[in-house]
């Protein structure tokens, strides 16, 4: 049994935590309520005016493109390899140079071809002189002949032997020249202007002839071409202005797709589609006057095909895009107003659009922020925002 005191404390006790427990949902509803109010002071705060940066839509040209991958491919390479056989017992290049064709690249000791011509010379002057003599004696016939001096046998024979002595001395002038070009043979120059590879022989190298041993590498680098593929849909652009006789530009980037090496210009297409590719080959040629094509070089080709004329130009970075079309927040009455628009030719950071006119304000920032008939402020300093998607519906 509980004496009247205890039972005293133990209801005391009873309201202190009643109260206590009063108190603290006091204070825990007290913070929701300042919690909401700050919400809603946000939610006011972020209805207002959305800053953004912006652009204006200008009437401009721009280029029709055709991208396609290449390889820088020199107009002519020679592979030099000897006609004779001989001691090497000269080399006149220096790897790397420059040469102009007719230039000394090797030289191939000539000593023997050099007597072998001289012996037919010699040969031919002795037959020369046996058929002055034929010629001579023919001459003397004739002129008995005609006083009925000599047998008409006598006078045909000799004719005869004029005619043998002629063919000997054709024959000889035949042996001079081959005995000649042997000789030539043996001083290897460049048939073309261009730059000689490594060396490949030395001084004291024997060589043969038509052994397949090549002594020298000379490529054209001025003028160049570069062979690419563009797509065989893309013919459709290109035919026409081939047919125009235009000179279609060309220019060719290194592997980054950025850095523009040099400008020149279409010269044809292949005459067949590769089925396996659905590409057709073409050739464009460059000037190449600082060198800064490399034979057998990777480029990426861009083939100007077309200019579109006094059409409204934007940067890419206004266009955004949702899963049914392309479109942009065209500015006016200080509100940003969702317009579709239809995006043609691109080119680096500029696009050709449809949907908008020349001198219309654009928002290029905040656009996770932007709905239609949302109003902004304009700022002139740039926004780092999220410009790659859309919240708009």
């Amino acid at each position: 049994m509980r004496t009247p005191r205890q039972k005293r404390i133990r209801a005391a006790v009873w309201i202190f935590l009643l109260l206590l427990f009063a108190a603290g949902f006091f204070l825990v509803l007290r913070q929701h309520e300042d919690a909401t109010a700050a919400t809603a002071a946000a939610g006011r705060k972020g209805a207002g005016a959305v800053v953004i940066t912006t652009v204006t839509a200008l009437k401009g040209n721009i280029g029709v493109y055709v991208d396609a991958v290449g390889t820088v491919t020199p107009v002519y390479t020679s592979s030099i390899s000897s006609q004779v056989n001989g001691i090497v017992t000269a080399v006149h290049y220096t790897e790397g140079q420059l040469v102009q064709k007719g230039a000394p690249l090797i030289e191939i000791d000539s000593r023997p071809y050099a007597a072998t011509l001289a012996q037919s010379q010699g040969i031919l002057e002795r037959d020369q002189g046996i058929l002055a003599q034929a010629q001579m004696d023919l001459a003397r016939y004739q002129a008995a002949w005609a006083r009925n001096a000599i047998q008409k046998q006598t006078l045909d024979d000799q004719e005869k032997l004029v005619a043998q002595d002629q063919g000997t001395v054709h024959n000889d002038e035949g042996t001079v020249q081959y005995d000649q070009i042997q000789v030539e043979y043996c001083h290897i120059v460049s048939p073309i202007t261009g730059r000689v590879g490594l060396r490949l022989v030395d001084p004291g190298n024997v060589v043969q002839a038509n052994a397949g041993t090549v002594l020298a590498v000379v490529t054209e680098i001025q003028p160049i071409t570069a062979v690419f593929s563009p797509a065989e849909d893309d013919l459709g652009k290109i035919e026409p202005q081939l047919r125009k006789r235009a000179k279609l530009e060309v220019d060719a980037f290194g592997r980054d797709d950025k850095t523009l090496i040099a400008k020149g210009t279409l010269l044809t297409l292949d005459n067949q589609i590769d089925t396996t590719t659905g590409t057709v080959k073409a050739r464009a040629q460059f000037a190449n006057k600082d060198s800064s094509l490399f034979p057998n070089q990777f480029v990426n080709i861009r083939l100007l095909v077309n200019t579109l004329q006094n059409v409204t130009l934007i940067p890419n970075a206004a266009v955004q895009h949702n899963m049914q079309a392309a479109y942009v927040y065209v500015i006016a009455d200080n509100k940003a107003h969702l317009t579709p628009i239809t995006v043609g030719v691109t080119n680096a950071d500029t696009a050709q659009v449809l949907g908008i006119n020349p001198g219309d304000v654009l928002a290029t920032s905040s656009f996770d922020k932007l709905q239609d008939n949302t109003p902004i402020s304009i700022s002139t300093k740039p926004i780092l925002a999220n410009t790659s998607g859309s919240s708009a519906p």
